[in-house]
């Protein structure tokens, strides 16, 4: 019986650097995004998107909630069909956002962005 007590509590004193390292690491921090303001403005539950970019609910809420990593191949499926561009998913709102201009930008085709960015970029020209 004392053997075992032992080895018990050689177990528990383990010192292994390894697992002292692993013990001590910061824990990932959740990515802050607004992820579920683009849906919740989109008026589609997060079910609906889950199936819109083959996945499920429940792994939306994860990214919503910071819980999943919002990466860039999370970002390039979910904005699409969010209609917003991968970094508004992380850095805009969409309630804080001149919207009607990102809509109008969304129906433009992507063979004619360039000459519609031309011609705003006239615009800021003449007013600066």
């Amino acid at each position: 019986m004392s053997d075992v007590k032992s080895e018990l509590c050689t177990l528990h004193d383990d010192t292994n650097p390894l697992h002292a390292h692993s013990a001590n690491m910061p824990r990932e921090t959740k990515q802050p995004n607004h992820l579920k303001a683009w849906r919740e403005y989109r008026r589609i539950t997060q079910a609906q998107l889950g199936e819109l970019v083959g996945t499920t609910g429940a792994v939306i809420s994860l990214l919503e909630s910071g819980d999943r990593r919002l990466s860039d191949k999370w970002l390039r499926k979910l904005a699409p069909v969010l209609g917003t561009s991968p970094g508004h998913l992380l850095e805009h709102d969409p309630e804080n956002l001149p919207t009607n201009i990102l809509e109008v930008w969304a129906d433009i085709p992507d063979d004619r962005k360039d000459q519609a960015l031309e011609i705003l970029q006239t615009f800021r020209k003449a007013t600066g």
